[in-house]
């Protein structure tokens, strides 16, 4: 696994003024499965300790379901959804009851925000959950996020607050994410802590896809996928132990524990971030080599290069655009439904009148500023 031989830590994180922290259910457990209050209020003064120095911090949680479990008193974690939800809204409850205790006596406050994907898919959503954080750090509260879960079905729902985590760092452009689990990083075969990651895709495949969080729906896996977003945006990321005392604040200290992410060299910028990171796509565009080559060299797709359409997109939406090998090249933002795409592909733009009755048309299928390059041109 290629690594990094040396990076100064401190130096790279001594500048971070906004930063995501997703703590696990295992994490904030005790040993019986139930939160644990103590941990909770050593978090909650790490934190303070970090707002005090002007620091954003924004939490994801987990733990809700874990809650409720223990709450009603059931055996072990429903595997039907309607009892997983029930679970849920018994334990967000206590959760947050856990977490503002902690914070009231230090001077802050916790505010809830339960999301589910639609949040992350609709443009408005989007940035209407940045507006509330905002609103939230400005008003002396820490943002507590978690998956609405005694709502979401599997076609709104995330499945794992790690890949939440990274979505909500991108959203507000956060300077640094750290997830805390209980094992010390990404695990070499020794069992070591491997310190320094570069490559992600090359990391993964020493994961064992069939380990999950015991009490949540995560793992490894998970967080290095949920890693990879960020890393790709610009930022660097933190895997480490959440049991282990004063780990936030030694991390932040650039201590050497954990697994660090290495970040590209290159900060994506928030809108980009949400077209080719997070946004959801609709449907396919498959084009001709042209336009593949076009693409590539930061220019917008027109209608003539397009080959064929598949999904159910409407103006707007995200979509993804393939050559005809089927290697993904960018997603983009569209400006025709699909049916007005297989209306005029293959055509130019002088024939959209006729095409599609009407004098007001957009030349460009997608324009150059609504594209995200899989790869650099």
């Amino acid at each position: 696994m290629a690594q990094t031989p040396s990076i100064d830590r401190a130096a790279l994180l001594r500048n971070v003024r906004s930063v995501v922290i997703k703590i696990g259910t295992n994490a904030l457990s005790d040993a019986a499965g139930r939160l644990d209050t103590g941990l909770i209020a050593h978090v909650a003064e790490q934190v303070t300790a970090l707002v005090a120095r002007k620091v954003q911090v924004t939490l994801v949680s987990s733990g809700a379901i874990g809650a409720g479990i223990s709450e009603l008193g059931l055996p072990g974690r429903p595997k039907n959804l309607p009892m997983l939800q029930a679970a849920a809204s018994v334990g967000q409850s206590i959760l947050m009851r856990l977490f503002a205790d902690a914070f009231r006596p230090l001077g802050l406050h916790a505010g809830q925000i339960l999301i589910t994907r639609s949040d992350f898919d609709e443009r408005a959503r989007y940035l209407n959950l940045r507006n509330c954080i905002h609103a939230l750090h400005a008003s002396k509260c820490v943002p507590i996020i978690n998956e609405n879960d005694s709502v979401a079905v599997a076609e709104i729902r995330f499945g794992d607050n790690d890949l939440i985590a990274a979505h909500v760092t991108n959203l507000l452009l956060a300077d640094l994410l750290i997830l805390l689990s209980v094992v010390d990083g990404l695990l070499d075969a020794e069992g070591k802590t491997i310190p320094l990651i570069q490559d992600v895709d090359d990391a993964s495949g020493h994961v064992d896809a069939s380990m999950k969080s015991t009490g949540g729906s995560g793992g490894m896996g998970a967080k290095l996928f949920a890693a990879g977003t960020v890393k790709t945006a610009g930022e660097p990321v933190l895997i480490a132990n959440g049991k282990r005392p004063n780990i936030i604040r030694d991390l932040l200290a650039g201590e050497p524990i954990g697994t660090l992410i290495v970040p590209t060299s290159k900060k994506l910028s928030a809108r980009s971030r949400w077209i080719g990171l997070t946004a959801r796509t609709r449907g396919t565009l498959i084009v001709d080599d042209g336009a593949a080559n076009a693409l590539r060299q930061n220019k917008s797709l027109l209608a003539s290069g397009i080959l064929s359409s598949e999904g159910d997109f409407e103006r707007g939406h995200a979509v993804q655009i393939t050559g005809k090998d089927g290697k993904l090249i960018a997603r983009g933002l569209i400006n025709y439904s699909r049916e007005d795409v297989e209306t005029i592909r293959g055509h130019k733009s002088s024939e959209f009148p006729a095409l599609l009755k009407t004098d007001t048309y957009y030349e460009e299928v997608i324009h150059r500023d609504n594209l995200f390059l899989e790869t650099a041109p």
